[in-house]
């Protein structure tokens, strides 16, 4: 995978969930675990 920021890691999982590229998804909501982000959207 190529390397990304913070920023970009974020915009890359939010655009796979409008898309619902699960397996993408899977992919960087890992990396997003193990960077401790916080940035996994609530859904009401």
């Amino acid at each position: 995978m190529k390397i990304l920021s913070n920023e970009q890691l974020v915009a890359a999982y939010r655009d796979a969930e409008k898309h619902g590229e699960q397996n993408t998804q899977n992919i960087l909501r890992k990396e997003i675990k193990k960077r401790g982000i916080h940035a996994v959207q609530n859904k009401k």
